[in-house]
């Protein structure tokens, strides 16, 4: 299973790349990101893969680079046309799955979606 780190860095030049080279250097792929800024902060997720993930924290603590969060998501293929977001969440939705974040992934059109139901998101997008 895919899973999402979110990592906290300063809104500042050099910060992307110095996340980048550190995965990158530890043989850590991203898979999907997510950043935005605020308040002097940048706010980013990836997804990588499960088995990289004790190589890919320690890496961002040997480059004191700050890990919020590590969680276990869904990586869905979704249709690349109207309407298919709102029919994806109308089914999860209907197995009372709260989406508590979403964003896309690399190659073609994924989402990746974090919920306190994995097992019931799994299975009502089945």
């Amino acid at each position: 299973m895919p899973t999402n780190l979110t990592v906290v860095l300063r809104d500042e030049p050099g910060q992307l790349a110095a996340l980048g080279g550190a995965l990158g250097a530890v043989g850590v792929n991203i898979e999907g990101m997510c950043a935005f800024t605020g308040e002097g902060r940048g706010i980013i997720h990836l997804v990588i893969a499960d088995d990289t993930v004790e190589r890919a924290v320690a890496a961002l603590e040997n480059a004191r680079i700050g890990l919020a969060d590590s969680r276990p998501v869904l990586v869905v293929d979704v249709a690349n046309q109207p309407g298919s977001l709102g029919e994806l969440a109308r089914e999860l939705s209907a197995a009372g799955v709260n989406i508590e974040l979403l964003y896309t992934a690399f190659g073609g059109v994924k989402l990746v979606i974090a919920t306190d139901d994995l097992e019931a998101a799994r299975a009502a997008l089945a």
